[in-house]
């Protein structure tokens, strides 16, 4: 039992088309609390799907997840209650177009966690300070480019207050000159101690920010290790071919 750990994966399983697609086959792994995993692999290698399954947005077929030490895979637990303390970050920002980003920033608190509109509020402008946002309070989502909303979609996550950010693919969607004022923002979090899992294709972040990288290929774990040993001293034959494909 590692006490440490935030998030406990068993023999995660997840098929598809009557188990002709193996999108997960039989995957465990633990994400301990202050870690940054970084899942990498090419597409289609379930690094998604595993992700996705940390908060139930794809229910496994079968397997267990333990999330703060309630098993979240039991149909008894409330999902819903769990899922509040973990944020989630997607390709697209999702933010709602006919409201202001503070009230992008507020709806969760207030309807879900009970907190006072003030409270709210002055949370959403220290978020909104700290990825140098706070003049963009008043401004609708149409009126932000791509990296913008992508830090406005990172702090909506934030004002929930979660125990751990799970970001999937956060800069795939981007321009490729807002990719780095996204990732700043994420570097900026790994070093204050949040708990997060990552998949991305920025071997670079993997490589600076990851206490853990991760390579997954067809629905299993194949390698994981320091990012000095994923990247510096891979051992796995599918792994040197990925790495050599990547890094150019």
């Amino acid at each position: 039992m590692n006490d440490n750990a935030l998030i406990q994966v068993r023999d995660l399983y997840k098929h598809y088309k009557d188990g002709e697609i193996k999108a997960l086959d039989g995957v465990s792994i633990d994400v301990n609390k202050g870690e940054v995993i970084v899942i990498i692999g090419p597409s289609g290698s379930g690094k998604s799907t595993l992700l996705r399954s940390l908060n139930l947005l794809e229910w496994p077929t079968s397997g267990s997840i333990v999330f703060d030490n309630i098993e979240i895979t039991d149909p008894k637990n409330n999902i819903n209650i769990h899922r509040q303390k973990m944020g989630m970050v997607f390709q697209h920002f999702n933010l709602f177009p006919h409201m202001t980003i503070m009230k992008n920033l507020t709806i969760g608190p207030t309807k879900l966690l009970g907190v006072s509109k003030a409270d709210a509020e002055a949370k959403a402008l220290e978020l909104l300070d700290r990825v140098g946002l706070s003049d963009r309070a008043d401004a609708y989502p149409n009126q932000l480019s791509g990296g913008q909303k992508q830090r406005i979609a990172i702090v909506r996550a934030l004002c929930m207050e979660p125990q751990v950010m799970l970001f999937d693919e956060p800069t795939s969607a981007l321009d490729p000159e807002m990719v780095g004022e996204v990732l700043d923002v994420m570097k900026e979090l790994a070093h204050q101690g949040m708990t997060m899992a990552v998949v991305t294709h920025e071997m670079g972040f993997a490589k600076e920010v990851g206490t853990r990288v991760v390579f997954m290929d067809e629905g299993v774990i194949v390698e994981e290790g320091t990012p000095d040993e994923i990247f510096n001293n891979p051992k796995a034959d599918r792994l040197k071919d990925f790495l050599a494909k990547v890094l150019i």
